[in-house]
């Protein structure tokens, strides 16, 4: 299979660390938190009572596996997507080398990468002035000939629809923020899992009923943080000017 393109352009952003936070630098020079960065505030205590459980060294090892394994997978789907299959099979051919990864990725490339085309940009920095935060996006393409944002995860286990909600809120924040960039809009979240056993899940969600969770959470994230309200807009403002970052 050969994917089509359809690029748009978008201005890359680099990142700075402040505080153990990822902040995002626009090309005005604004400093906005990453969303995954904003999204931590929900369900902490979820997280706090599952690493008390197993304890810290097992959670970190977990973590720490769990954040490979998925980072190898996002690789293999970007250059598979970005035809690297049919134009350097040679180079493609490498990522097979990592066993599991290169499992899990064949379950997705069988399962639901062939609903994807017309793909705008991958692995893309956003940003939104208007919730003040930014971030980098999957893929963002047609899925089933639907315009859609698009996450690759892995997971140990099948999940629950529940237990994405953050998932959905960042990916409808991609959304926002890729309409922002370009006044394409976009309202479909696509979330593709494949498990370690190979099972390959597809939650498509509408970016509608996430955005009033998107701004509870970037306003939790502000008064947590200490940043000051935007007179502006009914949204805090969760991000730093470069005066406020000193």
């Amino acid at each position: 299979m050969n994917y089509n393109h359809v690029p748009v352009e978008l201005k890359e952003l680099t990142t700075e660390t402040i505080n153990r936070k990822r902040f995002y630098v626009t090309p005005e020079g604004n400093k906005y938190p990453s969303i995954t960065t904003v999204l931590s505030v929900r369900n902490k205590q979820g997280l706090f009572e599952w690493r008390k459980r197993v304890g810290e060294q097992v959670a970190n090892h977990i973590a720490r596996t769990a954040a490979a394994r998925g980072t190898k997978v996002h690789h293999m789907c970007e250059d598979y997507l970005n035809n690297m299959h049919n134009e350097s099979p040679e180079k493609f051919a490498e990522h097979a080398k990592n066993f599991l990864p290169w499992c899990l990725f064949k379950r997705l490339r069988r399962g639901v990468l062939c609903n994807i085309d017309n793909i705008h940009a991958q692995e893309a920095g956003l940003y939104s002035d208007k919730y003040k935060v930014a971030g980098r996006v999957d893929c963002i393409a047609e899925y089933k000939g639907v315009p859609s944002i698009i996450d690759f995860k892995t997971s140990t286990k099948e999940r629950n629809d529940s237990w994405n909600e953050n998932y959905y809120i960042q990916g409808s924040a991609y959304a926002e923020m890729f309409g922002e960039r370009t006044g394409i809009e976009i309202n479909q979240v696509v979330i593709l899992v494949v498990t370690e056993d190979g099972t390959v899940q597809e939650f498509i969600k509408n970016k509608d009923k996430y955005l009033p969770m998107l701004e509870e959470t970037v306003t939790e994230w502000s008064v947590q943080n200490e940043t000051p309200i935007n007179a502006g807009s009914n949204v805090s403002d969760g991000g730093l000017s470069n005066n406020a970052i000193g």
